[in-house]
Parts: structure tokens; sequence; C-alpha cells
């Protein structure tokens, strides 16, 4: 069954750019997040996507996080509330920019076929400095998280060659009530249902890391009521 579509492929290598509002002005930074779509069709791979490369591997590129997923719905607000007219796909690192799907939509275990590919979502991508870094924008990390429009990551299952306008079909949703979405609003303080942290955290496809974060945020907040 399709429920979205590739709308486009971004991918992006190490490269230095000077680091915004930096005290001296020669300071730069080492990323791929500026990436920009690309009309060719790319080989999908267990360990990442063809031409793309990490800068940071400490913390990001691990199997679970083999492309990073952003919703086109998402750009025209941003554009928007930031006054940037220039966002579009690739402008949040994304690898892949998707229609149809939200940060609502998507499921944690999802699995999805892609052409030949084959990806299963893991979990949201919990948004750091490099996005505010990126824009120029004192405080985009912050509204990224508040308003949960924080893209997600997948893993890939079965390798495969992959291309803008491709659809993306549902293969399998095991976890329907675990979505993207409620897994930030337990990370980011906006649920504070304890209970439900703690049913969300026992899902097997869930990182460990996540796990602890809800229950560990929610009780933090429920606390502090």
């Amino acid at each position: 069954m399709q429920i979205g579509t590739l709308l486009s492929i971004q991918v992006g290598k190490p490269t230095r750019y000077p680091l915004p509002d930096a005290t001296n002005p020669d300071e730069t930074w080492s990323t791929s997040f500026f990436r920009t779509p690309s009309p060719q069709s790319r080989k999908l791979y267990f360990t990442h996507l063809e031409g793309n490369e990490q800068a940071d591997k400490k913390n990001h590129g691990q199997p679970g996080q083999t492309v990073l997923l952003y919703a086109n719905r998402n750009y025209p607000l941003w554009r928007e509330e930031l006054d940037r007219p220039e966002m579009g796909p690739g402008g949040f690192g994304e690898n892949f920019t998707v229609e149809e799907l939200t940060e609502q939509t998507v499921s944690i275990g999802d699995i999805y076929s892609i052409g030949d590919a084959h990806i299963q979502v893991t979990g949201p991508r919990y948004p750091c400095t490099k996005i505010e870094h990126r824009w120029g924008i004192s405080g985009l990390t912050a509204r990224v998280a508040a308003t949960g429009r924080t893209g997600w990551y997948c893993r890939v299952l079965e390798e495969g060659i992959v291309e803008p306008g491709l659809p993306l079909n549902l293969v399998e949703r095991p976890y329907p009530e675990w979505t993207i979405a409620l897994v930030n609003d337990f990370s980011h303080g906006r649920n504070k249902n304890v209970q439900q942290a703690q049913e969300l955290a026992t899902c097997p496809l869930l990182n460990v890391w996540w796990q602890h974060l809800v229950v560990h945020t929610a009780k933090s907040h429920h606390i502090t009521r």
C-alpha cells in the first residue's frame, strides 16, 4: 500500500564552512549537513546511501541511522515562520524528503519499500546545534524540538536502488500507536504520562537511548508539577 512518495534525495560529504556568530571570523566547522536535491538514482546500502558521508560518526551514521527522512509538509511552515523562502528539501540535513508522511503518521518499526530497498523506522532525530549553524538562526534547535518537526531515522533491511519519485509502500506497521510525534512529546517534556512512557519504553524496536530518555523525562516533568 502506497502511503508516501520519495520527493527528493540529498547527499553530502564533510566540508568546512564558516561558523556563524563565531567571535573569530576564521573559525570553521566541518559538516555534511549542507545537502541539496540530486536527480540521480543511488544505491542504498545497509551502512550508507551512495555518495553520502557523515562528518560526526560518533553521533550519526549508526546502524539505526542509515538515512534521515524529513516531511516536505514541514517546509512551508518553516518558510512562513522564519521568513526564509529558500528553505526546502535538504534544508534540515535529510537524505530523503518525503511527501504525505509526517511525524504524526510515522510509527516506530514501520517498514517501507522504496523500489527494491526496504527501510525501517528507528526513531526521531534529536535536534542538535548543527541546525542552528546551518541556518545561522539562534534558537532554531529549540524550535525544532518544540514543534516536533524533527524528522526521523531509518535502518536498511534490504539494499536497493532508490531515485526521486518512487512510491513509499507500507510493508509492515507493528506498533501503530508509537508514533514519532509521541516519542518527541515524551522526549521534550510535552507528555508527562509516566505509565504511557514506561509502556513505550518496552517497544523492542525503539533504541535503548530513547527508551531511557522518554521515561526519565516523563518522570522529571511529572515530579516537578
